[in-house]
């Protein structure tokens, strides 16, 4: 298996439903991806142009004032106190971690990588590009003996389902009994909206609440696209053992894995300061607001959605026949066959989209 054997990417199939949504007389409201439209904000944007003279190799551990303020966060964020330089490591977006995760942990065939039922599509990818087998379960006593690497996410893409203390607790145990790496997908972790969510810090797998003082085979991984609107920055970050920092640190090494300088600068910028990230959360809990009360008027039932920047709902027929109903209302989603084979019935509402193009779909969908 390799990157030739990959299947065609999946997004391709939606071209032709949104053509038909750009037929509507006020244009399309395009919901189907999680891509930011909001600005970039200032501080973060001036600490990037201050930054471009970036004559050297960028550091592939990241800069020390980077390391420090990505451990700070935690602590002031994520609730997760005493990290320091050796537990955490930038990243060049997270995608590309997801993807490679399983081949700098050296796994192959005969390994088992599992993932969420409802998954974000690229920890399957990677699990194929090193012949591993992918499993989507979310039930840690039904993960198998070869498992090596476990993918957990939450507040979950699409399905927006956020995990407790006790449930990640229960995940480190059964990765720990089955010597596997567990990593925990958390870049929606800024965004819980329903209770208890919506007035308590969304956990972390590496709280002490879940992990006590032993961060052994846990990784925690973070991206700053969405609170602070840098997806095209491609930056962020990792977290958590120690020992496996090191070993993914010498990889990307070897690899060339290095986020530039200024995005390195605009990182630690962005990790000082809070006043952005509330800002944006207070953005997408208005454009929530008004997309989630239409989606239920207009039929669908949401499931989960607790958190994160979708909402992930079903009519009860399949997603592609959604899909059509909703271009031809100019308004573009994702099929929940992108996200396994659990849910082909679900489509995934995005909330990344401006504040008129939501109320747009709104007024659309209350036809």
């Amino acid at each position: 298996m390799g990157v030739a054997d990959l299947a065609d990417y999946p997004w391709d199939a939606v071209a032709p439903y949104a053509e038909r949504a750009r037929r509507h007389p006020d244009g399309i409201v395009d919901l189907s991806v999680g891509s930011p439209v909001d600005p970039t904000p200032t501080v973060i944007a001036d600490a990037l142009a201050d930054a471009t003279d970036a004559h050297a190799y960028p550091q592939t551990a990241g800069t020390p004032a980077l390391r420090e303020a990505i451990a700070e966060w935690y602590h002031r964020r994520r609730g997760v106190p005493a990290l320091n330089a050796t537990h955490v490591l930038p990243t060049v977006g997270s995608k590309e971690l997801v993807a490679l995760l399983p081949l700098l942990l050296d796994l192959g065939p005969g390994d088992a990588v599992v993932h969420p039922r409802a998954a974000y599509p690229t920890y399957e990818v990677g699990a194929r590009l090193v012949g591993a087998e992918a499993v989507a379960s979310d039930d840690p006593q039904e993960w198998p003996e070869n498992t090596r690497l476990v993918w957990i996410n939450s507040p979950g893409n699409p399905d927006g389902r956020v995990l407790s203390v006790a449930e990640l607790r229960d995940a480190v145990l059964r990765a720990r009994e089955l010597g596997a790496v567990l990593a925990s997908d958390e870049c929606y972790a800024e965004l819980g909206w329903e209770a208890p969510w919506d007035a308590q810090r969304v956990p972390s797998v590496l709280d002490p609440a879940v992990v006590g003082d032993d961060l052994t085979g846990v990784l925690s991984v973070y991206s700053l696209s969405k609170q602070s609107n840098l997806a095209g920055y491609r930056a962020a970050f990792l977290a958590g053992d120690p020992a496996l920092v090191t070993r993914l640190l010498t990889g990307r090494k070897h690899l060339g894995l290095m986020p530039p300088a200024p995005v390195q600068r605009a990182m630690t910028v962005a990790l000082g300061d809070d006043a952005h990230v509330e800002e944006q959360r207070e953005r997408y809990a208005r454009r929530r607001a008004v997309l989630k009360p239409a989606v239920e008027a207009a039929g669908f039932t949401i499931d989960h959605s607790e958190g994160g920047l979708y909402l992930w709902a079903t009519e009860g027929r399949d997603a592609w026949e959604s899909v059509g109903r909703l271009a031809d209302l100019g308004i573009l989603v994702g099929p929940g066959h992108f996200y396994g084979t659990h849910f082909p019935n679900h489509v995934r509402f995005s909330l990344t989209a401006t504040d008129e193009r939501i109320a747009a779909a709104a007024e659309r969908l209350a036809g």
